[in-house]
């Protein structure tokens, strides 16, 4: 049974948690760089990959009921939710 893009995304942040104290501990220790910044981009690859989970479970659940219904109001909204959320992950 697949889980839901709530529950895989929760997954990738606690693994995103545990590499990040990883990484702490490789910046108090004095690691090399480039294995500080390898292990940086594998976080930032989580963190991606669940919001991209995140977002495929609310267009496929919230945002569809919400376009299905007649409430033009509620519509607008979705639309300008998604569109503040899109903006923000390409700055």
């Amino acid at each position: 049974m697949k889980s839901s893009p709530k529950q895989q995304s929760l997954t990738n942040f606690k693994k995103a948690s545990s590499h990040i104290d990883k990484i702490i501990t490789m910046v108090e220790n004095g690691n090399y760089c480039i294995d500080i910044m390898q292990q940086n981009l594998a976080v930032i690859g989580l963190l991606k990959s669940a919001h991209q989970m995140l977002m495929e479970g609310h267009l496929r659940g919230c945002f569809t009921n919400a376009m299905e219904t007649k409430n033009e109001r509620r519509k607008q909204k979705m639309v300008e939710e998604i569109l503040r959320v899109s903006k923000l992950l390409n700055k």
